[in-house]
């Protein structure tokens, strides 16, 4: 039986299925293990996980307050109560997807290039200017602007070698989308999307060997990690150009609302609103993108992880909004239908969240493909609906992102 209990009530034995946080914020290589190492317990709580979920089926279960114990029904509940929340504002993108998809793959061919060239200059020890991005930051808000679904679902399409590149337009992509839900004046559309740009330049200054490193990190290792929002602040700082909200990001984007977060470990109303669009938007790409010791979580399960973490990493008014500007099933998504059919997730739907619109593509009662059929839920007349979200590895299912670029 899988718990959700706090990090207090670890012992050794228990058999930890999932730290609940993303894996860019902890060492270890793995999520599922057994806990034979006391020295593993002080550093989970050492690296700001508060809660990770057990299985009492493979190892000990928790003795002390088992009523701090958290079943997963009532946990899968809860996060659903939390989503709901956010349906009752849709999307409703000016393009269809098919339109901006060739534009937004020419801007993402251009943004790499410049955020490589970026990158380059700052371990070099040059100088980085970061007006000269500006230009970049408008055409990938006006790509946003005509369907954010694009351009950010081709970001999160990175091979191993461009991942620390391709993060940062993603994080642009979604911060701009994201001050757009919140309503914020459209100048600030632009300062969100540059601290995004630059929120991880830090990075740079980062040994490649630790940076890119497939298997688990030595505490000293992730130590060297955790430098890089004061580097890249640092950086910032020395070039000059860069306004104070890519600055604020850049050094407080790891900050949590509980105060758990690094470097200065802040607290609610003490991280400022860019930092915590920041802190939400950097997380959603990093767990759904592959790295090279771990695939990406589907999009529409990441979100519910995140919805699971959200209370005291999150700010709830910002997640909300995310929620709102990516979807409660982003593009990509691989979802169950009532009718026991599968689907991707190809754009989100023009009334409601619950309603995307879908590509069908494999029976689970005949166990076999089926020829792909575009579905609208929010179709009038049209009797199906999402029941649940679906794991691709499970299914063995390869490439899925095929079904969403093509028409």
């Amino acid at each position: 039986m899988l718990k959700r209990i706090p990090v207090k009530h670890l012992k050794p034995g228990m058999f930890i299925h999932e730290l609940c946080g993303s894996w860019m914020e902890h060492p270890f290589w793995r999520s599922s293990f057994l806990l034979d190492d006391p020295a593993d317990i002080r550093r989970i709580v050492e690296c700001g996980i508060h809660e990770v979920w057990i299985d009492t089926a493979r190892g000990a279960d928790v003795l002390e307050h088992p009523e701090e114990a958290v079943a997963k029904a009532e946990s899968d509940a809860a996060v659903e109560r939390q989503l709901q929340r956010a349906a009752a504002t849709a999307i409703t993108p000016r393009v269809a997807m098919r339109e901006e998809l060739a534009r937004a793959a020419q801007i993402c061919a251009r943004s790499k290039a410049a955020v490589v060239s970026m990158f380059n200059e700052a371990r070099m020890g040059r100088a980085i200017h970061a007006a000269e991005a500006l230009p970049l930051v408008d055409e990938i808000s006006q790509s946003v602007a005509r369907n954010p679904g694009a351009l950010i679902s081709l970001a999160r399409l990175k091979t191993a070698d461009d991942y620390t590149y391709m993060h940062s337009v993603a994080v642009c992509a979604l911060m701009i989308a994201l001050a757009r839900q919140l309503g914020l004046p459209e100048e600030h559309w632009r300062q969100a999307g540059l601290a995004g740009l630059l929120h991880d330049i830090g990075k740079a200054a980062i040994p490649l060997e630790v940076l890119n490193k497939p298997g688990k990190l030595t505490d000293a290792e992730f130590e060297i990690i955790k430098s890089h929002p004061v580097r890249g602040h640092q950086m910032l700082c020395e070039a000059g150009g860069a306004d104070d909200v890519a600055l604020d990001v850049c050094l407080h984007h790891h900050e949590k609302t509980d105060g758990s977060g690094y470097p200065h470990h802040l607290k609610a109303d003490e991280i400022s609103l860019f930092a915590k669009m920041g802190a939400v938007c950097d997380v959603y790409d990093a767990i759904t993108s592959n790295r090279p010791y771990k695939a990406g979580w589907d999009p529409a399960e990441s979100i519910r992880r995140m919805a699971e973490w959200s209370k005291g990493h999150f700010d709830e008014t910002v997640f909300q909004a995310f929620v709102r500007s990516v979807g409660i099933y982003p593009v990509g998504s691989l979802v169950r239908l009532e009718s026991g059919r599968l689907a991707v997730v190809i754009e989100q739907g023009a009334k409601s969240l619950l309603k995307p619109k879908l590509r069908v593509f494999y029976s689970t009662r005949a166990d076999a493909h089926l020829k792909p059929e575009v579905l609208d839920l929010a179709r009038p007349g049209c009797t199906e609906r999402i029941v649940g979200t679906e794991d691709p590895a499970r299914w063995h299912f390869k490439h899925l992102d095929r079904f969403w670029q093509t028409d």
